[in-house]
């Protein structure tokens, strides 16, 4: 028992570790993502979010804090999580290529001024990198959470995009991470356009 209990603490001290690692660099991204954010809503404009594996969860999870709330009650704000309707999902897998599964979306629900949030821990994924040059292409702004060494995204991305990288070089420290990010980016959110999690001085 006592070494899987060294595991546990190992696993804990990791993800300490690595968030502390995150907190001074990624600070100014996270801020940069979180404007870019508000001015979409401000101008009515919605965010559209992707990712495979843990990552669609944490694109799920990012669009249902938005639609329904973070921490206090508010009035709803647009989001929608392009891994959440399996029927179109398996046909464009099925009738076209897996690498479409987003894109299509985004060429048929993306508008100027919105917000695709892609995440990648690998950054390499063919569906993300495709998606982004649909949003692109769509005159949308890419915000991308991404690990490792960025893989092949940050050249995929424009100089007007964010790129939010985890310095982490392991799957679970970097999702983690990424989801810290979207609690960041919905506290901001919320503090700014609602007034709400005033920090005590």
């Amino acid at each position: 028992m006592s070494k899987i209990i060294e595991r546990i603490r190992q696993c804990f001290s990791e993800s300490i570790q690595t968030k502390i690692n995150a907190a001074d660099l990624l600070c100014p991204a996270i801020a940069s993502a979180a404007e870019k954010i508000l001015q979409c809503l401000l101008n009515g404009n919605k965010i559209l979010t992707c990712g495979n594996g843990g990552s669609a969860c944490d694109a799920l999870h990012f669009s249902s804090e938005m639609l329904n709330r973070f921490k206090h009650e508010r009035p709803s704000l647009p989001a929608i999580a392009l891994v959440a309707d399996v029927a179109t999902i398996t046909a464009i897998a099925n009738d076209s290529h897996y690498h479409e599964i987003f894109s299509k979306q985004i060429r048929a629900l993306g508008q100027p001024g919105d917000i695709l949030l892609a995440i990648s821990t690998s950054g390499n994924s063919a569906n993300i990198l495709h998606a982004i040059k649909a949003a692109q292409d769509k005159e949308m702004s890419v915000i991308a959470l991404t690990g490792y060494d960025g893989g092949k995204i940050p050249h995929a991305l424009l100089n007007t995009d964010v790129e939010i990288r985890v310095p982490a070089f392991d799957t679970a420290r970097i999702q983690e991470t990424h989801l810290l990010t979207i609690h960041c980016l919905c506290d901001i959110i919320d503090h700014q356009l609602f007034g709400h999690g005033e920090l005590s001085s």
